[in-house]
């Protein structure tokens, strides 16, 4: 497909794959952010053209997977209550709380549905003024403007009938605690694309300086990949530590200013839990105290709970870069897509899941 395989050509790959052989003379580990480009990465076998001295880590850029069990608890609590419609992205309906998730919820005759934008479930609040309706707002800088104009909207229109059940994560604190975990081994970090088009990319200019590692906003294809790789690898040589831009085509500096007044005007910055990685100061989101009349953990009384995760589940160790998935005891044996131990193998963008879906049960 024209503007797609223009950037999955395997002759440029291997261009790129020998410029950046070219450059490297030590071994170097670079960490992706994102889920998407960790999927591109194993499903088109970059690690696999990359010199052995390099090393690509998987980070915690999925935000499904990052949704701890006691949110997901909340959600479930909230999804089973009479006259409550409970709408999600379709990527969270089997992600595993303490004991179900909101399929089995769905199943035992919870009214849950899958939308395709919290502005649905704003229509359905408007359209069922007689129901509850809950959307469950997860994700990363990349969806919190469509979330706060749902909630927005839903304030203009005095529908108080609708509320969210947030659980929206940083980028930039994450890097900031795995860069200052001893057991770091990230060099350089692949940053997401999307969330830069949203938010920029000034907040990574001080970890850059902070930390001494180079920050390349990078696209989500195959020669994206390989660039922005040539670009960290470039400055790690030359021992530089700075932001660069590779996603051009998508991304600039300030990235989306009407988006960020929205998301400052309806949320607030608050500390957040990170499933398998724990609690980071100030790295999610909650609503403003102007918009707190929509918050569904305090309307349903679920706020609170905490509950510990699988112990047989490395989803921790692995989004924080420090193992791989097949390296899990537990990978293609008790976790499978089709019964997941966590969220790193249900979700879409989850490194587990692609391990599983383009290597197989050995990864």
């Amino acid at each position: 497909m024209k503007y797609i395989d223009e950037f999955r050509d395997p002759q440029a790959a291997r261009r790129y794959a020998d410029a950046i052989r070219s450059v490297t003379t030590r071994p170097w580990t670079i960490m992706e952010v994102c889920g998407g480009q960790t999927h591109a990465i194993v499903r088109f076998g970059v690690q696999q053209i990359l010199p052995q001295e390099i090393n690509l880590v998987h980070g915690p850029g999925c935000p499904v997977c990052v949704t701890p069990v006691e949110q997901i608890d909340k959600a479930l609590e909230i999804a089973a209550k009479p006259g409550v419609v409970f709408c999600s992205f379709g990527d969270m309906l089997r992600v595993p709380g303490s004991e179900r998730d909101l399929l089995s919820v769905k199943a035992g005759g919870g009214d849950v549905r899958i939308v395709y934008s919290p502005l649905d479930a704003v229509k359905l609040a408007a359209q069922n003024p007689d129901r509850e309706v809950v959307f469950f707002a997860v994700g990363f800088e990349t969806t919190a403007p469509a979330n706060a104009m749902a909630v927005y909207q839903a304030r203009q229109a005095g529908l108080s009938n609708f509320s969210v059940l947030v659980s929206h994560v940083l980028v930039p604190p994450a890097m900031e605690a795995i860069l200052s975990s001893p057991h770091n081994r990230v060099q350089a970090f692949l940053a997401a694309g999307h969330v830069c088009a949203v938010m920029g990319w000034e907040e990574y200019t001080p970890i850059a300086e902070k930390f001494k590692v180079p920050i390349v906003v990078t696209g989500f294809e195959p020669l994206d990949i390989l660039h922005g790789v040539y670009l960290c690898i470039r400055q790690l040589e030359q021992g530089r530590s700075e932001v660069e831009n590779q996603y051009v085509r998508a991304v600039q500096e300030g990235g989306n200013r009407s988006a960020q007044e929205l998301v400052r005007e309806v949320f607030a910055i608050r500390d957040r839990k990170w499933r398998g990685i724990g609690e980071i100061p100030a790295s999610g989101l909650g609503l403003s105290e102007a918009y707190a009349g929509f918050d569904a953990e305090t309307r349903f009384d679920v706020a609170g709970q905490s509950k510990e995760e699988s112990g047989e589940c490395i989803s921790g160790l692995i989004l924080q870069g420090l193992k791989k998935p097949h390296e899990c005891p537990a990978f293609g044996k008790k976790c499978m897509p089709e019964k997941p131990l966590g969220a790193t193998m249900v979700s879409g963008e989850g490194a587990c899941s692609a391990y599983y879906r383009y290597h197989g049960k050995s990864g």
